[in-house]
């Protein structure tokens, strides 16, 4: 990468780990055509000067992000593919500056960069979920959506629309779930995608969960790597899967007994 950064060689790691995720994504049937998208707060990384960028085009947001203002994040392209993400990094992933009100946006472009990619269509969400990270002081930097096959899945069957009853079912079905996930997923009822509504009431999830369920539609998850938050959600669909290959046996799920979940909780200091 060039001088716009501090440390080159990780803010190339960076990309290059947004391009191993894409193909975990695309292998395991999660990025149909141009679905799912991730960001990655990159702002600790960058020493341009902002002279260099005054001039670029400025793309107005619905609304204002206060506590991203002058930051700077590496995301994927609206209408990419994560195949090809995975195997072009360069030409299916933009990095952006939020201004410094906070009400637009300005790509970085250099050689590295293909001037017509701009932002996920996500991108209300992305932003959304990175100016709340900020906003309460949170350690994470990554954000990653995917339309993941079993959690769509389960929120097609009514019981499941309920977040408690989702939450007891994952719980159960697998320790790792309760280890990595003691706070259980959030779920969101469905809502048009691409949207601040969606957007909002994620937020209000993730202040509570790392990760959230958004009904009939995929999941994201908010991680201090863009790995961390790819195995976040792929404990989740581990656990439906185990819940969908019993039923699938002709047998209805017993899942971890109270007592069970206790134990583990107290054997891990949970």
């Amino acid at each position: 990468m060039d001088n716009f950064f501090s440390n080159a060689d990780k803010a190339e790691n960076i990309r290059d780990e947004i391009a191993r995720v894409a193909e975990y994504l695309w292998n395991k049937g999660w990025a149909e055509r141009n679905a799912g998208n991730m960001s990655v707060n990159i702002t600790d990384l960058v020493t341009i000067d902002h002279d260099r960028i005054k001039n670029n085009t400025l793309h107005k947001l619905r609304k204002s992000y206060a506590s991203l203002a002058g930051q700077y994040l590496m995301i994927s392209g609206t209408g990419t593919r994560m195949r090809d993400l995975a195997h072009d990094p360069s030409s299916n992933v933009c990095r952006i500056r939020i201004t410094d009100n906070g009400h637009a946006f300005q790509k970085i472009e250099d050689q590295y960069d293909r001037p017509q990619v701009l932002p996920t269509s996500e991108l209300p969400a992305h932003l959304a979920i990175h100016n709340m990270i900020i906003e309460n002081r949170r350690k994470e930097k990554a954000v990653l959506h995917t339309h993941v096959n079993e959690l769509i899945a389960l929120t097609h069957i009514p019981a499941f629309t309920s977040e408690k009853k989702l939450n007891a079912m994952l719980t159960s079905m697998h320790p790792e779930t309760i280890l990595f996930l003691p706070e259980g997923t959030g779920l969101v009822p469905f809502t048009i995608p691409g949207t601040e509504e969606l957007a909002a009431k994620t937020i209000e999830k993730l202040k509570t969960h790392n990760a959230v369920i958004w009904e009939k539609h995929g999941a994201v998850a908010m991680a201090g790597t863009i790995t961390e938050a790819f195995d976040l959600i792929d404990i989740l669909a581990k656990s439906a899967r185990i819940y969908f290959t019993v039923r699938m046996a002709g047998h209805e799920p017993d899942g971890m007994k109270p007592g069970e979940l206790k134990k583990i909780r107290e054997h891990y200091g949970m």
